[in-house]
């Protein structure tokens, strides 16, 4: 088929199950598998594939860098103990189980290896559209562990394939490529954000800053490949780099560009190789005879059980070397977590990336012995993670009764009342630096108490809401009807079936008559047009009269000197955001949303940058 025939189609299915998905209360990635998998059975569609190396230099920079703006990097510093392991040993550990497994059922050891490595990493892009039942904490150590263990499984993967393609592989060589891959994935990541700062620092246009984001990925990545480094450890560094310094190099019109379109691209990308994943298991069994596929399916049930005993039994063992924090979780409470972790672990795009990238031939020319094995299996250990991890998950969540964690709220609420409170103090002095007169001061002052007590009621409201909660679910473990329940009904004097009128006009009005709108009707009145008229001609006449001052106080001098005092104020209060972070007071999340809204209170005020 044509590229543009391919693109139509794979478009299109994504759109139906964006559509489906809700309707039947499936996951949408499992959705699209399906999809692919139906696909498969007509001839033509069956033959699409991409080559090897598009997944991963096409689809993985995109997912992992948009995954890694998003994550907290205060998360990280805190369970670097924890991520640390779990994203190198963890993956050597099951990429060995998974390969002696392999060789139990008649793998190549070369092969069984190489298969180990490519379904070894739980994947960030599968966390977190599957994850967010989560509590925060255990999703953001996932999600820092899914971004960070794909370099060690690419590590596994490369010394693999040499194997198999007849190379010589000592305990040097091996010690040399995991720092090559590791020292020089976090170099390049570190040289390539440190060249986009630069440039972004020289300019404000929106274009230019979010074609400079875009290309941030793909450089380090490429620059990576070419030390014969970890592409993806050098995205993943590039984008929390990017991630920490962006508020103080981007504007707010990128920002709101860029927060629109790179979550709409990996939601476009994602789609698109969940689709694959069902058309490469369609290609890979009509491949492969009959026989061979039963045995494959018994090894993919072997695999994937082994990959969740094995990250249970890590974290069993891995619990003895981590700080537990006083007044810690009980041992039944640790144990529903490692199992709640062990289902979430799941995997997707970076295990199909590797399994793809598996060279078709050999050194000597030939086809590469298992490879459509490795590509049937690991796409066999992704389905069972769609159909059976992803709706499990939420149940087990349940069933592990995680206390209600609030903690991002209270760090929000106290976020924005810390800012607001900095704005209002620094008022009078950003006023006067400004040369804003009395007036507006004192309306944006009460335009920021009201905020301010906004603030306070919407903490006060959420601590009453949990309180509430808490009396509720009492009551209903004692079986105790509420002593204080209000009926549903309303009093005779409710407003209930009442026709509700406005008054335009008035006696004061320049038409001197009483205009009502009631129900959703229009007023039929044939003066209405002509006072239309008049009015505007009034507003024409008061805007060139040369009678008047406009400058003097005028509207247009007020607004102006409103929206310099609102600019100079949300700068105040980013400021004082960005310190917050710095300080670890709030977590990197929590800045993201409020910083979100700073920049579309801005981009109001502001306008948006035109396009040149």
């Amino acid at each position: 088929m044509e590229g543009l025939e391919v693109t139509v189609l794979i478009g299109l299915t994504i759109l139906v199950g964006a559509l489906l998905a809700p309707r039947i209360r499936l996951a949408l990635p499992l959705v699209l598998v399906i999809f692919g998998l139906a696909l498969g059975f007509v001839p033509q569609l069956r033959e699409i594939q991409l080559p090897p190396e598009t997944v991963l230099l096409l689809f993985l920079p995109v997912m992992l860098f948009w995954e890694s703006l998003t994550t907290s990097l205060r998360s990280i510093r805190r369970d670097f103990r924890y991520i640390l392991p779990m994203s190198t040993l963890l993956v050597v550990a099951s990429a060995f189980a998974v390969a002696g497994i392999g060789v139990l059922f008649g793998m190549p050891w070369e092969i069984a290896l190489i298969l180990g490595a490519a379904v070894a990493p739980p994947d960030a892009t599968a966390v977190a559209a599957l994850g967010r039942l989560l509590p925060r904490r255990m999703f953001m150590k996932l999600k820092a562990e899914s971004l960070t263990n794909d370099g060690t499984a690419l590590v596994l993967y490369a010394i693999a394939v040499s194997l198999a393609m007849g190379g010589n592989i000592t305990p040097w060589s091996v010690t040399l490529s995991v720092l090559v891959s590791y020292v020089g994935g976090i170099a390049a990541g570190v040289v390539v954000a440190a060249l986009g700062y630069l440039l972004l620092r020289r300019t404000s246009r929106t274009v230019v800053i979010n074609v400079t984001l875009l290309l941030v990925p793909f450089t380090s990545f490429l620059l990576a490949e070419i030390v014969h480094a970890s592409g993806v450890l050098a995205v993943v560094v590039a984008g929390l780099i990017v991630a920490y310094v962006s508020p103080r190099v981007t504007t707010a019109s990128s920002r709101r560009q860029a927060d629109a379109a790179w979550p709409f691209g990996v939601f476009l990308l994602n789609g698109a190789l969940f689709v694959l994943i069902g058309l490469e298991v369609q290609f890979v069994a009509h491949e492969i005879s009959a026989a061979a596929i039963g045995r494959l399916v018994l090894v993919t049930l072997a695999v994937w059980v082994t990959l969740l005993v094995v990250r249970y039994v890590f974290q069993l063992l891995n619990a003895v070397f981590q700080r537990q924090p006083a007044g810690g979780r009980t041992r039944g409470s640790r144990s529903r977590a490692r199992a709640v972790s062990t289902v979430a672990g799941m995997r997707g795009a970076v295990s199909l990336a590797i399994a793809l990238s598996v060279p078709a031939a050999s050194a000597t020319g030939g086809e590469l012995a298992g490879r459509d094995q490795i590509v049937f299996v690991t796409a066999g250990v992704i389905l069972l993670s769609l159909l059976v991890q992803a709706p499990l998950l939420p149940a087990i969540v349940r069933w592990a009764r995680f206390p209600v964690d609030h903690a991002e709220d209270e760090e929000y609420e106290l976020a924005e009342r810390t800012i607001s409170g900095a704005a209002l103090a620094a008022l009078d002095d950003l006023a006067a630096e400004h040369g804003v007169g009395q007036e507006i001061r004192d309306r944006v002052r009460a335009e920021g108490y009201q905020m301010l007590e906004f603030s306070n009621a919407r903490a006060l409201a959420r601590e009453q809401a949990i309180v509430d909660a808490e009396a509720r679910a009492l009551d209903e473990m004692l079986d105790e009807p509420d002593p204080l329940g209000v009926s549903g009904g309303t009093g005779g004097g409710g407003t209930g079936g009442a026709r509700v009128v406005t008054a335009i006009g008035g006696a004061d009005s320049p038409s001197g008559m009483n205009a009502a709108v009631a129900d959703g009707e229009t007023p039929v009145d044939g003066d209405t047009a002509e006072v239309a008229a008049g009015e505007v001609r009034t507003l024409q006449m008061i805007a060139t009269s040369p009678d008047v001052d406009i400058m003097q106080r005028s509207p247009l001098v007020r607004h102006d000197e409103h929206t310099r005092l609102k600019l100079a104020l949300i700068d105040r209060k980013r400021e004082v955001l960005l310190g917050l972070r710095r300080s670890g007071r709030v977590d990197d999340l929590v800045v993201r949303r409020i910083s979100a809204r700073l920049d579309l209170e801005q981009v109001r005020l502001q306008g948006i940058e035109e396009f040149d």
